[in-house]
C-alpha cells in the first residue's frame, strides 16, 4: 500500500465516523403511459443507496418561482461513503433525491432534498452529492 492509499483510507474512516444521518438515496418513479388501457400509473421509487451519509448547509440559497410562489432552495451536501455506490450500473442524476430519514438534527429529519450534482474522484474522503431543498 502507498503512503496515498494509506492516507486516504485513514481519511475515509475519520469522515465516516462524522456520517451521523441515514439517508436513502432515490430515484423517483416515471409516469409510463399504457395506450392499452388508457391510464398512467407511476412506479414506486428505486433506492440506490441506503445508510449513514452527512448531511450539512452550504451557505448560499436562491429565491425562484415555482409557478406563481416564490420558493427559496437552500442548499446542502450529502456524503455518502466513498465506498457507497449504486446498484448495477446505475449513475446518480440531476433530479434523485436523498431523503434524511435520521439525523441528530431534528429539523433535518424528514427532509426530501433534490439532487443537483454528483462530485467523484479517486482522491476523494467522501462521495459528495449537491442538493437543495426546494420547499
Amino acid at each position: 500500500m502507498s503512503a496515498l492509499d494509506a492516507l486516504l483510507a485513514a481519511g475515509r474512516a475519520a469522515h465516516e465516523e462524522l456520517m451521523l444521518d441515514t439517508v436513502r438515496l432515490v430515484r423517483p418513479g416515471q409516469p409510463v403511459y399504457d395506450p392499452a388501457t388508457g391510464a398512467t400509473t407511476t412506479p414506486g421509487p428505486r433506492v440506490l443507496y441506503a445508510g449513514k451519509a452527512r448531511t450539512k448547509p452550504v451557505l448560499h440559497s436562491r429565491d425562484a418561482v415555482a409557478g406563481e410562489r416564490l420558493v427559496v432552495k437552500h442548499r446542502y451536501e450529502v456524503a455518502l461513503p466513498w465506498s457507497a455506490l449504486p446498484p448495477g450500473t446505475d449513475r446518480v442524476l440531476p433530479g434523485d433525491q436523498v431523503v434524511v430519514d435520521a439525523s441528530p438534527d431534528p429539523r433535518l429529519t424528514g427532509m426530501v432534498l433534490w439532487v443537483e450534482s454528483v462530485a467523484e474522484s479517486a482522491t476523494a474522503t467522501a462521495w459528495r452529492i449537491s442538493v437543495e431543498d426546494r420547499s
